[in-house]
């Protein structure tokens, strides 16, 4: 459904789609297979930077197709002010990315942080980012919203960190979390760092799986991708 082979990762489409767009794109899709029970909008970019084009296509979807579960995948930082419209539209699972809970840590892992059209950098960056992600996750899981924990694993920014995020994805109720190893892309902040191995990844999953549970199929998927994992 895309053109680069060679660009698959998360936040890679072929085109961003409009919310009339969307359903006959889907009608198409399905058309040609019958194994998809999941519509998610998860990039490139945040879905709730623009949060009425989000929320507008997850309404024309569960129109058209009832039957499919609707999943959004986010930040968090536009997420508490938004909670009600997400679960009236008909999401049932919210995927939160969230890669540092303390702010010290966030700000060696986030560059910058725009909110209410300011930008703010460092610590205090990550602080609100932190709070707003920590404000929305207590908000779906009172709501009774299926809620997982995204975290990029990062060497030398991150890593060492996880097992208190996982602890913390617990202390959420979050239902599941997936550790997904950074991926350098060139020209990026974190270009020189080295991804780590399935080793690192599965020890650490191992490790904090114990008290969390832990996704251990993740497939890394581009924004665009559709069918299932493992799957071409």
């Amino acid at each position: 459904m895309y053109d680069c082979a060679n660009e698959n990762r998360p936040g890679v489409t072929q085109k961003v789609y409009k919310p009339d767009e969307t359903v006959p794109y889907l009608e198409k899709l399905f058309a040609k297979r019958s194994d998809i029970s999941v519509i998610g909008i998860a990039g490139p970019g945040d879905p709730m930077a623009d949060a009425d084009e989000t929320l507008t296509t997850f309404e024309k979807c569960k129109a058209r197709f009832p039957h499919l579960m609707l999943c959004l995948s986010t930040n968090g930082l536009a997420l508490p002010e938004h909670i009600d419209e997400i679960i009236s539209v008909g999401v049932s699972h919210v995927t939160v990315t969230v890669n540092a809970v303390r702010p010290e840590v966030g700000a060696d892992v986030y560059a910058w942080v725009r909110y209410n059209g300011i930008t703010y950098k460092g610590i205090e960056g990550a602080r609100i980012l932190l709070e707003r992600q920590d404000e929305g996750i207590r908000k779906l899981k009172k709501k009774g919203m299926i809620v997982k924990i995204n975290t990029v694993v990062i060497p030398e920014v991150n890593m060492d960190h996880v097992p208190e995020i996982a602890a913390k994805a617990k202390a959420w109720g979050a239902n599941i979390m997936n550790c997904m190893a950074m991926i350098p892309v060139h020209d990026t902040p974190f270009a020189g760092k080295k991804t780590p191995s399935q080793k690192d990844i599965h020890r650490l999953r191992q490790f904090i799986g114990q008290n969390m549970r832990q996704m251990t199929h993740c497939s890394r998927c581009r924004a665009d991708a559709c069918g299932k994992l493992g799957a071409e």
